[in-house]
């Protein structure tokens, strides 16, 4: 996860306007509001952006 993608998943959280766990609406957010690299993100790294949200980590430990 890039520094990009991690202000993205911010933004929607402090909007305050899903849950965001409910990856599908997370996703039409990102698209509604042009952040199509997050749109393109989540596609492929639902695990690793549920660990950041449960986490704050964004990458797993060795």
């Amino acid at each position: 996860m890039n520094e990009k993608i991690k202000e993205q998943i911010l933004a929607i959280r402090d909007s305050g306007v899903t849950n965001m766990f409910d990856v599908n609406r997370v996703q039409y957010e990102a698209n509604e509001r042009g952040y199509y690299e997050l749109v393109a993100y989540l596609i492929d790294h639902k695990a690793e952006y549920c660990r950041f949200i449960l986490t704050g980590e964004t990458q797993e430990a060795d």
